[in-house]
């Protein structure tokens, strides 16, 4: 809804997707909104994104992500 600032899909479809980048001097759709990250399986017929859940104990208030990658182990 608010934009997607990066996007990063895994081999088996699965996309995690960081939103909520602020810029200082450039106006935001949502300032008073902390940033997110959200998933989307691209295997369903018609994927959506889902909001995560950020572990308790996080500052989401000022959390305010640029880009995303993933390491496979």
């Amino acid at each position: 809804e608010y934009g997607s600032e990066d996007i990063d899909i895994l081999p088996n479809g699965l996309a995690f997707i960081s939103s909520g980048l602020k810029y200082p001097g450039i106006q935001s759709l949502a300032p008073d909104r902390p940033g997110e990250i959200f998933l989307m399986d691209l295997n369903e017929d018609k994927p959506r994104a889902v909001e995560l859940r950020i572990s308790r104990g996080f500052d989401l208030a000022s959390f305010n992500p640029h880009g995303i990658s993933t390491y496979i182990d």
